[in-house]
């Protein structure tokens, strides 16, 4: 029969088998989401540029038109927008992101701002409430598989309290995703816009309407180009601004979840490894320990033979 020592050893590796299973399930499970998530990543991109490039157009046309998200004023009340993910098990994926918000929430403190809280995910909504942050509104259950009407339903309400003074500014903290191995923890500035500024050129690069190298001057003005919009750049200005911030958000979460997965892949292979080490430091703990029971009821046995012998 075993000794009680060996029965708690085997029972120990019994737990940590069963751990294992989880773990290496859920490592699969996360790396099965991660082609996914870095699909839509790459699919939201051509949209989000040429929406900057629709902007920026438009922008130059109206000639500075006045508009509430462009409207720039003293921040008496600053907004924070965090996003995290409504699970754990992914590392430091959550910590990071929080502490950078953590860390700006206590800077706004310290100047004397007034802050309102948004949280994306539950980790965040947990944390902050722990900490006494008054937390306005949080979404949950977004950050696993995002759409469009999330990212347009955070947007709208971010939107409104920003053109009724509720908020004069809106940070967003969140994990921008470099690669299935890197994932860095970012803040967004989101309202007021600043329209995207269109690159400079290089120098020694050729003009549109420009004569080239080595031909005759001409006596005619260089051909301009312009784009005619129905109806007025104004009134287009005002409807393609909301859609800008909605694809802003939505390209916050569609990063997070990608670094949410590719974090817990990494987590959850970690954990797998170290509970096959642990498996194999109990057996060999096991099998000392019963190689030490043999050792004992053998030396009983001898020993008992021995003094019926000499009895």
């Amino acid at each position: 029969m075993a000794s009680a020592e060996l029965r708690e050893i085997r029972r120990r590796i019994k737990s940590v088998q069963s751990t294992m299973k989880i773990t290496r399930a859920m490592e699969l499970i996360a790396a099965s989401r991660i082609v996914k998530a870095q699909q839509r990543v790459q699919a939201a991109k051509p949209y989000t540029e040429k929406m900057d490039e629709v902007i920026h157009n438009v922008g130059a046309a109206s000639g500075g038109a006045s508009h509430p998200l462009l409207a720039e004023r003293e921040v008496r009340t600053a907004g924070v927008l965090v996003v995290s993910s409504d699970r754990g098990l992914a590392g430091a994926y959550n910590t990071n992101v929080i502490r950078m918000a953590e860390a700006r929430l206590i800077e706004l403190n310290g100047e004397g701002v007034d802050t309102r809280v948004y949280v994306v995910g539950k980790r965040a909504q947990s944390y902050l409430r722990y900490r006494g942050y008054q937390i306005e509104r949080a979404f949950l259950a977004v950050t696993d598989t995002p759409g469009y009407g999330d990212a347009r339903a955070i947007a709208n309400l971010l939107m409104n309290d920003y053109a009724e003074g509720a908020i004069d500014s809106l940070e967003a903290f969140s994990t921008r995703y470099v690669s299935a191995l890197t994932q860095t923890a970012s803040r967004w500035p989101v309202l007021p816009i600043t329209p995207p500024e269109q690159e400079a050129a290089a120098p020694g690069a050729a003009v549109p309407g420009a004569a080239a190298p080595g031909a005759e001057a001409s006596d005619e003005a260089p051909a301009s180009f312009g784009y005619t919009y129905e109806p007025s750049a104004d009134l287009l200005l005002g409807l393609l601004l909301p859609r800008y911030v909605e694809a802003t958000v939505f390209g916050m979460l569609l990063d997070a979840s990608a670094s949410e997965h590719a974090a817990r892949r990494r987590a959850m292979k970690a954990a797998t490894e170290n509970a096959e080490d642990l498996t194999r430091v109990l057996s060999r703990q096991a099998n000392q320990a019963r190689q030490a029971e043999i050792t004992t009821e053998i030396s009983e046995i001898v020993g008992g033979a021995e003094a019926l012998t000499q009895g």
